[in-house]
């Protein structure tokens, strides 16, 4: 029975099968060194015989791996155990050179990115550079959790569509039997519609953005967490599971990949439960008075605003997670709802996290009328096809409600302390990458 190398521990002195691939190869006065990498970890095994030398011969990094040996406890050794006595079967030998080391750290320099991503098969496989994923995988787990916690149903919705029923971003347009049709930007109107049957949704899923943007935050696929609530009393509902969702996700992150976290060179973490709010007017005149940049004539928050918001509130209130809310009107879409105490303002929010715009966090106009009254006034047509369904949520029956798009990858990226977006992906896809 194979044994994973994370719990050869519990085997000490015993004879015991392993499989994983050769990490990593030393040979030092006559001995043969080997580190063999399964999904557990790695292990350090001893090759004294010259007959079992010799099965390596030829033999790189990758080379699959069947090995019989003993554990022998030796505290130096990663996992506290190494092997010994070692009978070797090559399962599928590699016989050509890695282009990289793949036991060495992996480059992240801005200027190394093209060689990072063109080698992913390799250097997913440093145990560093997993880390990265793992981190990732827990995040999704951990949103998953929360979300179902408090009753909201998971569902999935299409990424082919008729057409660019929500403006926006720019769209990628393709052949479909003939039609024209565009990748989904975001699930907006599908999750909305949803409301009136399950009340509460969510969705992780891919999203395409069509924007020639080349920046350390834009991808062309991203992805994306939405979640719609119905039977709000007020905008606050929704910021409240918003913080409550990423306090509860990043906090249990940085308990359970402590040491992760610690080698990747991610900042310590600054979280309060409750997370300061501004308004984007008071945002711009703190940030003008504070630098000598005049930003009150902006209708959103620039960069820079958002790296000082968030340094701001870190140093003066414990909390590097920042709601900057009430958006001016200009800014508002179709299906956003006008805050009643401030017609110049939308119930809108951004929240912010290390400098950078995680979730957009929104209530809809849930009035039927009131909703088409909108769409006209921004130039759209209520007739048109894409939205056929939509309004009939609508006519049928919809609550107040609110939600949010949420970017995992900046997520990612910003929890772990990364310098790019990308970083975050196993595969990106911008401007210029396609493939792998």
């Amino acid at each position: 029975m194979r044994v994973i190398t994370n719990e050869l521990g519990q085997h000490v002195e015993k004879t015991v099968t392993v499989k994983g691939w050769l990490h990593k190869r030393r040979d030092l006065g006559g001995i043969v060194f080997l580190v063999l990498r399964d999904r557990g970890g790695v292990v350090q095994v001893v090759v004294r015989s010259q007959d079992e030398q010799k099965k390596l011969d030829g033999l790189y990094a990758g080379t699959v791996l069947e090995i019989h040996g003993k554990v022998v406890a030796e505290p130096r050794a990663v996992g506290g155990v190494e092997l010994h006595e070692p009978k070797l079967t090559v399962l599928l030998p590699v016989s050509e050179v890695p282009p990289i080391e793949i036991d060495k750290p992996i480059d992240h320099n801005p200027e190394n990115f093209d060689t990072l991503f063109e080698n992913r098969v390799y250097n997913t496989r440093n145990l560093t550079e997993q880390k990265i994923f793992k981190i990732r995988a827990s995040i999704l787990r951990y949103i998953r959790e929360y979300l179902t916690d408090h009753e909201f149903v998971e569902i999935q919705t299409p990424k082919l569509l008729a057409g660019a029923t929500e403006g926006g971003a720019e769209v990628f347009k393709t052949d479909y039997f003939g039609q024209e049709a565009t990748l989904a930007q975001s699930p907006q109107l599908y999750k909305q519609m949803m409301v009136g049957a399950f009340e509460r949704v969510f969705e992780m899923a891919p999203a395409f953005r069509a924007e020639p943007s080349v920046t350390t935050r834009h991808m062309s696929e991203v992805m994306m967490l939405d979640i719609e609530m119905g039977f709000i009393d007020k905008h606050d509902d929704v910021l409240k599971v918003t913080e409550g969702l990423v306090y509860y996700v990043v906090t249990n992150v940085y308990r359970d990949h402590a040491a992760d976290l610690k080698e990747l060179g991610a900042p310590e973490l600054v979280l309060k439960p409750e997370f300061p709010r501004y308004t984007v007017a008071e945002i711009h005149q703190m940030y003008t008075k504070a630098t000598g940049e005049d930003t009150t004539d902006e209708k959103d928050l620039t960069p820079a605003e958002e790296r000082w918001i968030c340094e701001h509130a870190k140093e003066k209130l414990g909390c590097e997670a920042v709601f900057a809310t009430d958006f001016p009107i200009e800014a508002m879409k179709f299906y956003h709802k006008v805050n009643p105490d401030n017609p110049k303002t939308v119930l809108w929010a951004d929240l912010l996290f290390r400098g950078i715009e995680i979730a957009t966090v929104p209530q809809r106009e849930h009035r039927h009328d009131v909703l088409v009254k909108q769409m006209k006034a921004a130039g759209m047509d209520p007739e048109h096809p894409g939205y056929r369904y939509f309004l009939q949520a609508f006519a049928a029956g919809l609550p107040p409600h609110g939600g949010f798009g949420f970017g995992v990858d900046r997520l990612v990226e910003k929890t772990i302390g990364l310098g790019n977006v990308k970083e975050a992906v196993l595969f990106p896809r911008d401007m210029k990458r396609l493939t792998p």
